[in-house]
């Protein structure tokens, strides 16, 4: 080591130098392998095949809060375990998002700790932000639009819908269509709202949507509290988790959640005597979308990027369609050719172009919610 700006070193010595900084630079630079963790591409691992090889030496994908009625994700989850022969392992399938972002924080280093992440957008954008998800671009990273994807591939959107209000209509003489029926006195403790907005995404969207129509705005989600409170207020507001167990036994007949539930519960509740009636609020409506990321601490990281995979492609994207979810790439599905427009034709039809809150509003929005909930619609 050179200790003296005196000291003088050989032609030998400098070259030894050289070889073992370039040396060092290999060992530390572009040629280290990349490993199922670290990898961004399936190309950096070598590609896909590569990448399936991994994922099924490693046999398991933990998830979490992945309801089979959800978007479809009993088919998911049924056509990956069929189609790699890698068992999907679901925990905690009635959690929220929030609880995701927490299970991974407590569960750090464990083997059942979460693999990857279904979050509602405001959080997936909060994950990003604590450093909690690995960034992870898929083979059609590109095709989903701008608005519907982190920059830097830490989340990504797969699948949304609008939200509705659903209705048992053998126990509900009219069936409402708007947020401004729901205060009508005939609805005395009939109208329960899919989770905990503070802690549930789709909760979330549903004060979002009673915002839009109480003189809200993307950037003011405030009037959508009040009129939660007014609900509760009047004695319309129901507590209850509208399942479909619950809305069998007439515990929730009214119920504000996505379309894509609503729709699936109407099929399922036929069989069980229930006429499930699905709107989709003319004053209120708004749509968002449900974000994919991959656990940066994942204890299965080549499954969770294949599940990303699978997710992405046209299989997953239509399978999504099957249980009533607006796939992400539907528009270049329908492009190309590969959208099942069967399955299509079944949604519900839409006046107007939806628009989309920023990641901006989307923040806002959710610290005005935790700030405000508790005090103005008390458990």
């Amino acid at each position: 080591m050179v200790r003296s700006p005196r000291s003088r070193v050989t032609a030998f010595s400098a070259s030894l130098v050289l070889l073992v900084t370039v040396l060092a630079g290999c060992g530390a630079g572009d040629d280290t392998p990349v490993t199922p963790s670290t990898a961004v591409t399936a190309a950096e691992l070598g590609g896909m095949d590569a990448l399936v090889r991994a994922a099924q030496r490693e046999g398991r994908l933990n998830t979490t809060t992945l309801l089979r009625h959800w978007a479809n994700y009993g088919g998911l989850i049924d056509g990956f375990g069929k189609k790699y022969g890698i068992e999907v392992v679901v925990d905690n399938p009635f959690g929220s998002s929030q609880q995701e972002i927490d299970d991974i924080k407590r569960l750090k280093g464990r083997p059942e700790a979460p693999d990857v992440l279904d979050l509602g957008d405001s959080f997936a954008q909060s994950a990003a932000e604590q450093g909690l998800l690995a960034p992870y671009r898929t083979v059609g990273f590109d095709r989903i639009p701008q608005a519907q994807k982190d920059p830097r591939a830490r989340w990504y959107n797969s699948y949304g819908g609008y939200v509705s209000i659903g209705c048992d209509a053998k126990r509900v003489a009219h069936c409402p269509v708007s947020f401004l029926d729901l205060l009508k006195p005939e609805y005395w403790g009939m109208v329960a709202l899919n989770g905990n907005p503070t802690t549930a995404g789709s909760a979330f969207a549903g004060v979002y949507a009673a915002a839009l129509a109480s003189g809200g705005s993307f950037d003011d989600i405030q009037p959508g509290i009040d009129f939660f409170s007014r609900l509760d207020d009047v004695g319309n507001y129901n507590r209850g988790n509208p399942n479909p167990d619950a809305i069998v036994r007439g515990e929730t007949p009214i119920s504000i959640e996505w379309d894509f539930l609503n729709l699936v519960h109407t099929d399922e509740l036929r069989a069980r005597g229930v006429d499930w009636r699905v709107s989709i609020p003319f004053d209120g409506s708004f749509s968002q979308y449900y974000a994919q990321a991959v656990n940066k601490d994942a204890p299965h990281p080549a499954a969770a990027r294949l599940w990303e995979e699978y997710l992405a492609s046209p299989e997953g994207q239509n399978l999504r369609l099957a249980g009533y979810a607006r796939p992400v790439l539907m528009a270049e599905m329908e492009q190309d050719g590969s959208l099942d427009t069967a399955l299509a034709g079944r949604l519900p039809t839409v006046e107007g172009t939806p628009a989309f809150p920023t990641s901006q509003q989307l923040a806002a929005a959710q610290r005005t919610v935790q700030q405000n909930w508790s005090a103005a619609v008390p458990e």
